[in-house]
């Protein structure tokens, strides 16, 4: 079957589309794309964030622990 004969088979809204060769599909694949490409960033920036926070937590317990006061010795 050739194009203007599977042309002639869609309704004319369809007819219309295909003249300014409008592909719905390719307009979904476009996004689905752009959402994986969008989730694909959000968890490399979760993965950095996840490890920039385990440092910090690893930091303030350093400080915690090297900030204690040295115990009283009873003497004034």
């Amino acid at each position: 079957m050739s194009r203007s004969e599977w042309v002639s088979t869609l309704p004319p809204w369809r007819r219309l589309l295909a003249m300014f060769n409008w592909r719905p599909v390719y307009d979904i694949e476009q996004r689905e794309l752009e959402s994986r490409k969008r989730t694909k960033q959000l968890r490399k920036e979760n993965e950095r964030l996840a490890a920039l926070e385990s440092r910090m937590d690893a930091l303030l317990l350093n400080a915690d622990s090297s900030s204690q006061t040295p115990p009283a010795t009873g003497s004034n």
